[in-house]
């Protein structure tokens, strides 16, 4: 019997869909919900931090076994599940995609999304409001890495070469994000390359059934 996929984690997060994105890529069967064994899975609940000790998501549950850290887990499921490659065989490569990852998961998550984005769906402001001088702060950054991002895809089909790698399943989410945001079109107007990017990672199968609607329930 084959050991059963789940990704614990909501469906809005960006990190839980790199991970579907990656799952979807390689043909992997998989459920996803904030849920262990039908049991609901409170954020920073006992059940929670058993499975994730710091508190965060996504965790992955193949069979017994249990990992977190959305870069290790897709790296996992490339390694361990057949399907077309996400990583490079070549040391040089694979160090590249490794090096990118990093630093999407890091700079680029915490400019994109952890300081603009959350700020516009979950804001923080008196009555509910956006914070528009946080937003302030954190445009320049947001356009420094579009800048850096477009930089790096130069007049390839993706981040590092013509075949989609983990570290394009990483980036998808935020990037589809930000060009949902009316607010963030100005950002994205001088990097077409970039937009014509997105286009082909929402096209892909993987993108179609990933990149939707997010869901707050």
């Amino acid at each position: 019997m084959v050991a059963s996929v789940h990704i614990l984690g909501p469906q809005f997060s960006t990190f839980v869909r790199s991970v579907q994105y990656c799952c979807e890529e390689k043909g992997i069967v998989y459920t996803l919900g904030m849920v262990v064994d039908g049991e609901p899975v409170a954020l920073h609940s006992p059940t929670h931090l058993a499975l994730h000790p710091f508190g965060k998501i996504p965790v992955l549950l193949h069979g017994e076994r249990r990992l977190y850290e959305s870069v290790a887990i897709c790296r996992y499921l490339d390694a361990a599940f057949d399907g077309p490659a996400l990583q490079p065989e070549d040391a040089w490569q694979r160090a590249q995609v490794d090096q990118w990852c990093a630093a999407l998961a890091g700079y680029v998550d915490r400019a994109l999304v952890r300081r603009y984005l959350l700020e516009f769906v979950f804001p923080k402001g008196a009555e509910g409001r956006v914070r528009e001088a946080e937003v302030a702060a954190a445009t320049p950054e947001v356009g420094r890495m579009l800048a850096l991002l477009e930089a790096q895809l130069g007049d390839r089909a993706y981040l590092l070469g013509e075949r989609l790698t983990l570290a394009d399943a990483l980036l998808a989410p935020m990037l589809d994000y930000l060009a949902n945001l009316p607010q963030a079109a100005p950002l994205l107007a001088p990097h077409s390359a970039l937009v014509a990017y997105l286009e082909r990672l929402r096209e892909r199968p993987a993108g179609r059934r990933v990149l939707v609607a997010p869901r707050f329930d």
